[in-house]
């Protein structure tokens, strides 16, 4: 392959990370042509779901780290940014299978990209909100701080309403199928946690077993 050649493919691909990323801003003005048009007619990219999701990451560190105190009185050296990594990336991604194991087995048109890149893109509101919102922290009062969690809460339903409109185009579902699959998606990411729990403790017992067995035959053996 020609270095002309790999030239014009990597560009024509960075085109196309831009084009998808920047494709967030549509979705978030026309929700249900964007996310319908995310997946059916292939707007989105993985590429850019994943850089939206590390916005996501990066928007809460800012906010846990730049807030000001009077607001936030979190120590940052005592903060681990892998479980705050964790924090969001867990539910995510539980909820992702969860959303895709119901939604199968009712008639869910999207598959799991289609619903990662979905629950990707409709964090675009909170990444615009809370980063402005941190900034404001430190030039308002204590008692100005109203409108911070005003403008907190805004961004949270946003992102939620979002959840809701990309289930309903995802899938092609209604309002209340995708209400219904969005609850039972959350009944299925605790059923996930709980068997995970119960596999790890299964096997925690049957180490402990083993591990017991063993003593005993070395201490007959001996």
């Amino acid at each position: 392959m020609s270095l002309n050649l790999k030239t014009k493919i990597n560009k024509q691909a960075w085109n196309r990370y831009w084009e998808s990323l920047r494709y967030s801003l549509y979705v978030l003005t026309h929700p249900f042509d964007g996310f319908w048009d995310l997946t059916h007619e292939k707007r989105g990219s993985l590429a850019a779901a994943n850089t939206l999701l590390i916005l996501t990451f990066m928007t809460n560190l800012w906010n846990l780290r730049f807030e000001s105190f009077l607001f936030n009185d979190t120590r940052w050296e005592r903060i681990n940014i892998w479980s705050q990594i964790a924090g969001i990336l867990a539910p995510l991604l539980l909820y992702v299978v969860a959303n895709w194991c119901l939604t199968t087995l009712f008639d869910g048109k999207g598959r799991m990209k289609d619903v990662y890149m979905g629950m990707c893109y409709s964090l675009t509101p909170y990444i615009l909100i809370m980063n402005p919102v941190t900034i404001l922290s430190n030039v308002l009062t204590k008692e100005e701080g109203a409108f911070l969690a005003y403008f907190e809460v805004i961004a949270l339903v946003w992102a939620g309403a979002w959840i809701l409109i990309s289930v309903m185009q995802i899938h092609d579902y209604s309002l209340m199928k995708a209400i219904l699959a969005i609850a039972f998606s959350v009944v299925g990411m605790m059923i996930i946690v709980f068997l995970i729990m119960l596999f790890f403790s299964l096997v925690s017992d049957a180490i402990a077993f083993f591990v017991s067995v063993g003593k005993e035959l070395i201490f007959r053996f001996n």
